[in-house]
C-alpha cells in the first residue's frame, strides 16, 4: 500500500488511495463477469438480496424491473437478468465511489439507456466511473473520458481526461492529438447513407411464418429469407425471441409451426460460450476445424486479426471473456459452411476490438458470398456489418415477433420507433449519436419518421 501511495505522490490518485486505505472511501464495485454469478451463488435472488444491507432495497428492485425474478433459481436466469441483478446489487450498497465494469453487457438499448439515466442521477451526489465499449451509451451519459491504449497483455497507458465527444471522435481516428500518440494504424469510418441489397441474390434460407410456444412464452416470426452474401443484423428487446429463433434455425429448437427450407451448410455461435477445461485454444480450435485451421484465407483473414496466435497455448478455462469470445467466433467463422449463424459477438469485446471483428465478418461474407445473421446490442456494432435487419418485438418474457429483414433504413426506423429514441450524426465523424429525449433534434426526426438515416 505504501509503494502505491509512493508511486502517485504529488497527485490526486496519492490522497485517494490514502483514504481509501484507511477506511474513509466507501466503494461498491460492479464486476465485470455477470455470468460468473451462478457459480457462486445458489438459491433464489430473494435470498442473496436479503444479504445485502440496504434502505433503498426496494427502490433498486424496482428500477431494474427484478419484481419478477425474485423468486427464480439464480442459475435459470439469462444474461440480461444477471446483468440487472448486479447492477442493482452495486446501486444498494451505500458508498462514496460506484465502479462499473462493462455494465451493458447482456442488455438491450432501452435498458442500456434506463441505466444511463439512473447513473446520470447518482452522479448528482457521488461519483461514478464506467468502464465501457458500447461507445453511443458512453457518449450518452459520460462527462469526460479516459482513453486507454497499448499493447494487449503486454502494458496499457491511461490518457490524460478528455471531453466525451472529442475522446470518442479521437479513439475512432486512432489518434490522441494532445499526447501525440497513434493508438491505431486504421481509422474507423462511418456511412450516413445505409447500404443497399440486392434482393435478387439467390436465397440460401427462406421460411413461413414460424411458430414457437413454451409454458410461458410465444414467439412468431413473419416469413423471411436470407439471401447469398448478406449480413443480416437481429435487433430488438431482450426476451422477445432473437436467441429461439437462431437456436431454431441452428437445429438446436425445434419450430412448433412453419418450415424451413435449408439446403446450406449452418454454423452457429451461441450466445453463451463454455470451452472443455485442461484444453488449449490450439487443441480445441484444430478439433473443431481440423485441416480448415490450415487454410490461408482462415489463417490471414481471421486467426492472424483475432491475434490469437499469442493465446494459442493458453487453457481455454483462463481466457478472458473478450478472449473466449475471439475464440468462439474463429471457430464459427472456419468451419466449411454457407451460413453463420452469431449471436452476441459483440460481447466482452473492447471497442476497437468489436469494429475489427464487425469488419472481419464484412469482410468475410464479401469475399466468399456467404451469409451471415448477427443477433446484437451494439448500435454501432450493428451498422458496421448489417446490409439489412431483422426487428424482433413484442412483450419481453411474454410474447415475441420477428418481421424482415427489412433495409436498414425501414429496419431501423421499425426498431428505434418501438425504443423511442433517435441518432444524430457527428459532423466529424458520421458516427450515430443518441439525442437527448425530447431535444430539438429528437422531436425534428421523430417527426419526420427518420430515427437513424437523415
Amino acid at each position: 500500500k505504501d509503494d502505491v501511495i509512493d508511486y502517485f505522490k504529488g497527485t490526486n490518485y496519492a490522497d485517494y488511495f490514502r483514504n481509501l486505505y484507511a477506511g474513509k472511501i466507501r466503494v461498491s464495485t460492479k464486476p465485470q463477469y455477470v455470468d460468473i454469478i451462478p457459480r457462486l451463488y445458489t438459491g433464489k435472488v430473494r435470498e442473496l438480496l436479503s444479504k445485502v444491507e440496504s434502505n433503498e432495497k426496494d427502490l433498486w428492485i424496482e428500477r431494474f424491473h427484478l419484481e419478477n425474478i425474485m423468486d427464480r433459481d439464480i442459475g435459470t436466469l439469462s444474461g440480461g437478468e444477471l446483468q440487472s441483478l448486479a447492477l442493482a446489487t452495486t446501486l444498494m450498497k451505500e458508498a462514496d465511489i460506484y465502479f462499473f465494469d462493462e455494465p451493458s453487457s447482456y442488455l438491450d438499448i432501452r435498458q442500456r439507456l434506463e441505466f444511463s439515466k439512473i447513473i446520470m442521477e447518482v452522479s448528482r451526489k457521488k461519483q461514478v466511473y464506467i468502464v465501457e465499449h458500447d461507445l453511443a451509451i458512453l457518449d450518452f451519459l459520460a462527462e469526460e473520458v479516459h482513453i486507454l491504449y497499448g499493447t494487449e497483455n503486454a502494458f496499457g497507458v491511461v490518457s490524460r481526461p478528455l471531453s466525451t465527444r472529442h475522446a470518442i471522435n479521437s479513439y475512432l481516428s486512432g489518434f490522441i492529438k494532445e499526447e501525440n500518440i497513434r493508438i491505431r494504424d486504421w481509422e474507423v469510418k462511418f456511412f450516413i447513407h445505409p447500404p443497399s441489397v440486392d434482393r435478387n441474390m439467390v436465397p440460401l434460407i427462406t421460411w413461413t411464418e414460424i411458430v414457437k410456444n413454451y409454458e410461458n412464452f410465444n414467439l412468431r416470426v413473419m416469413p423471411g429469407r436470407l439471401l447469398k452474401g448478406e449480413v443480416v443484423g437481429v435487433v430488438g428487446p431482450n426476451a422477445t425471441g432473437k436467441t429461439t429463433f437462431v437456436k431454431i434455425l441452428a437445429g438446436v429448437e425445434k419450430q412448433d409451426s412453419g418450415d424451413i427450407d435449408c439446403r446450406v451448410k449452418v454454423s452457429y455461435k451461441p450466445q453463451y460460450i463454455k470451452f472443455p477445461e485442461g484444453r488449449s485454444v490450439l487443441d480445441i480450435v484444430t478439433s473443431e476445424l481440423k485441416e480448415g485451421f490450415e487454410d490461408p484465407y482462415f489463417k490471414n483473414e481471421i486467426w492472424e486479426p483475432f491475434n490469437l496466435r499469442i493465446i494459442q497455448e493458453s487453457n481455454a478455462v483462463d481466457l478472458s471473456g473478450g478472449e473466449m469470445q475471439l475464440v468462439a467466433i474463429a471457430i464459427a467463422l472456419g468451419r466449411n459452411a454457407d451460413v453463420f449463424l452469431l449471436d452476441e459477438p459483440s460481447a466482452y469485446l473492447d471497442s476497437a476490438r468489436r469494429i475489427s471483428v464487425a469488419k472481419v465478418i464484412r469482410r468475410f461474407m464479401e469475399k466468399t458470398k456467404k451469409t451471415a445473421l448477427v443477433v446484437d446490442h451494439d448500435v454501432y456494432f450493428i451498422d458496421l456489418v448489417s446490409d439489412s435487419l431483422m426487428v424482433f418485438e413484442g412483450n419481453p418474457g411474454i410474447s415475441g415477433t420477428g418481421t424482415g429483414p427489412y433495409n436498414m433504413r425501414d429496419g431501423m426506423n421499425r426498431f428505434l420507433r418501438n425504443v423511442g429514441i433517435t441518432f444524430r450524426r457527428d459532423e466529424n465523424t458520421k458516427r450515430p449519436r443518441i439525442n437527448k429525449p425530447d431535444s430539438y433534434n429528437d422531436r425534428e426526426q421523430k417527426n419526420k419518421g427518420e430515427y437513424y438515416y437523415l
